[in-house]
């Protein structure tokens, strides 16, 4: 008798046991009135589409959609599940304003998680500026359900080749566009395939963009399926006709076996017995769209009703009870749920919602192969030597605990914002939701909670309640403890003269609130410029960082005064550093009087020019000689330190210039004069 050994990755993917599993569980709950549709064939397999069929599941097109939602206005309810290859954008939108029109009329999407990864990967790359000049390609089957679906979400220029051999054709012609080439593959792509794809863009491309989409669950499916034909002189590859996944099993159980045959399942039983006994050792992999049953029946035809379950796993099913916490180590992870092996040829599953309540967490980052995961049976099968477990079951108690102590002992948590929720924030602990109502999210009242979600935030366990497991964080508590410490710490250490460089909070009619780390300090308007102000506006705004300096400060009254003008700043400082009597500076005139007129030597020193000191001759008024605003040189004549005040003179300068004129000889005179002239 034939030795006849099965892959253990053959039937049901995630994805596919997803979309089976949604869909039975809506026909178990047989709502009254209720008729249910697949768009198109819910998954690749004759078998399993015929079963769905006789229990009253139609499988309908697009164009059927409109008049299955009008006939739900009588009062019966219609529901259309999605297939696990998903549809076009066309078609979900129509599915949208269908659902939107008729209120008996709905849709559940059951698209594959891998496969809703490139419609998310189609449509960044397909928007904005950017899309105009990039071009999407895709590796694989043009007319394929799937891939029609994600290249319809691309909005651009976009291709799709069957293999390496027809890219490289078009990559030179593709390359001239100078556009960026963005590659994808059919997440049922052989790996083989996909590789000598990037090799080829890669070749011709340095810059262009590729995305790792085959499933990392067909990548395991055709590894294994490749080593076990080699291993055999006979394969067997159940799937169905439509199913790309299985098509391209078959062909690399081929490359490898080439005595190997495909069967769809029931139909072909009469292939598989007389294939068996023709062969000695007999490999059995099967297509991600194959049902267990199938599998087991085409087994046992094999094997001349031989247990299936043995030769699937030599060891016996292990026995397991509903409600019973047991031990599994992780065999594979994805984003929507966990393998587990539970010992003695039982496999666990656990699905993302029953990990944990937490939609931040991505089960292919918290979880890894080998891992050592406990979990509840919740359902067991053992026809498929499988059982669904609750993981989160088992950690509620535990970490309910853990919430529980986080309370009584003050203890600060960290957690990201999952959700922005009426009334506040949700965020996730120790696999248990706590809520933060908004006003204790440390937001001001009616203030804007939105830029807190993916943010990680600080807070307190306030409430707990029992039953139910409910918990109330305050992000609000932290925030005040924070600020006391701060204010502590800020209080113990400040002494006058001490400087600090803070923002600007705030400013009244008489200074500018000063925010010091915590604790706010006063500058007083006359100490923010040595020129008389009338505003701190004229000086400083609000989000303004300063350097400041204590000036005195009360503890008790928690007041602090702050000086901002330094003598460094002072005008006259500066001006008697840089001048002296004697000097001749440029100023210029601001101000006149009747005995004489005021200029600036520097920002904040005036000097008056007195009449007498403004021409040679005698004169009515200053305005007879010079203007507001006029740029002019004069001397400083003298400086009274104690009152501030510089005299500066014109006429000193003229009779200097005649004085040096009058000295000349009469020829040079001349000659200057000629030279002025000139």
């Amino acid at each position: 008798m034939s030795q006849v050994i099965i892959a253990k990755n053959a039937g049901f993917c995630p994805g596919v046991r997803a979309a089976t599993d949604r869909l039975e569980r809506r026909m178990r709950e047989a709502v009254v009135g209720e008729r249910l549709y697949t768009l198109g064939h819910l998954i690749h397999n004759e078998d399993y589409n015929l079963a769905l069929e006789k229990a009253g599941v139609k499988a309908v097109s697009p164009q059927e959609l409109s008049a299955i939602a009008a006939a739900t206005d009588g009062g019966e309810s219609a529901k259309v599940f999605i297939r696990a290859h998903g549809i076009t954008q066309e078609t979900r939108r129509l599915l949208e304003a269908l659902s939107q029109k008729h209120p008996g009329f709905s849709f559940e999407d059951c698209t594959c998680p891998f496969v809703s990864k490139i419609h998310r990967i189609a449509k960044d790359m397909g928007q904005g500026e950017g899309k105009k000049n990039r071009i999407f390609i895709c590796i694989g089957s043009e007319k394929h359900p799937e891939v029609e679906g994600f290249m319809s979400c691309f909005d651009g220029e976009g291709y799709v080749f069957a293999n390496a051999a027809a890219l490289e054709e078009r990559i030179e012609q593709l390359k001239q566009t100078g556009k960026e080439l963005v590659m994808v593959a059919q997440t049922t792509q052989k790996l083989t395939e996909w590789k000598k794809s990037q090799k080829v863009l890669k070749k011709y491309c340095t810059n262009a963009l590729i995305f790792d989409t085959i499933c990392n669950v067909t990548d395991l499916r055709q590894t294994e399926a490749a080593q076990l034909a080699a291993a055999c002189d006979g394969m067997v590859v159940i799937g169905g006709i439509e199913s790309s996944n299985t098509a391209k099993l078959y062909e690399i159980c081929r490359a490898h076996c080439p005595d190997t045959i495909r069967v769809t399942g029931r139909a072909d039983l009469g292939l598989v017995k007389p294939f068996a006994l023709t062969h000695r050792k007999v490999g059995l992999a099967a297509g991600a769209s194959t049902p267990s049953d199938i599998i087991e029946e085409v087994h046992k035809t094999m094997s001349e009703m031989e247990n299936f379950a043995e030769l699937l796993d030599s060891t016996p099913i292990k026995t397991l009870n509903t409600g019973e916490i047991v031990s599994g180590t992780i065999m594979h992870v994805t984003d929507t749920e966990l393998q587990l092996d539970l010992g003695a040829g039982v496999t666990g599953y656990v699905k993302a919602e029953r990990v944990t309540d937490d939609p931040s967490v991505k089960l292919t980052e918290a979880y890894k192969v080998g891992d050592v995961v406990e979990a509840k049976v919740i359902r067991v099968s053992d026809i498929d030597g499988v059982a669904e477990l609750d993981k989160r079951r088992v950690d509620s108690s535990k970490n309910w605990q853990k919430i529980v102590a986080a309370k009584e002992e003050g203890t600060v948590l960290e957690a990201e914002v999952a959700d922005v929720v009426k009334g506040g924030l949700t965020v996730f602990v120790f696999g248990n939701r706590v809520f933060i109502p908004a006003s204790q999210s440390g937001v001001p009242k009616d203030g804007d909670l939105a830029p807190l979600k993916g943010t990680t935030v600080k807070f307190k366990v306030i409430e707990t309640k029992e039953p139910g497991n409910k918990a109330i964080g305050s992000i609000r508590v932290v925030l005040r403890d924070e600020r006391r410490a701060q204010e502590e710490a800020f209080w113990a250490e400040i002494e006058e003269g001490k400087t600090y460089t803070g923002a600007v909070k705030s400013m009244t009619s008489y200074g500018a609130f000063v925010d010091l780390g915590g604790v706010d300090g006063m500058v007083h308007t006359s100490e923010l410029s040595w020129k008389r102000i009338k505003s701190p506006a004229e000086v400083l705004a609000v989000g303004d960082v300063i350097t400041v300096f204590v000036k005195s400060f009360d503890k008790e009254k928690k007041r602090i005064s702050l000086g901002y003008k330094t003598e460094e700043t002072n005008p006259w400082f500066i001006f008697t550093n840089q001048y002296q009597v004697g000097d001749v500076v440029p100023v210029k005139i601001v101000s006149m009087m009747p005995f004489g007129a005021f200029a600036e030597i520097v920002d904040g020193v005036d000097g008056l020019i007195h009449i007498s000191q403004i021409a040679m001759t005698r004169i009515g008024k200053p305005a007879d000689v010079l203007e507001i605003g006029q740029n002019v040189d004069a001397k400083i004549i003298e400086i009274d330190n104690d009152k501030q005040k510089v005299s500066l003179s014109i006429r000193a300068l003229l009779e200097e210039v005649a004085a040096a004129e009058a000295a000349m000889p009469e020829e040079a005179v001349e000659e200057t004069e000629t030279a002025d002239a000139e």
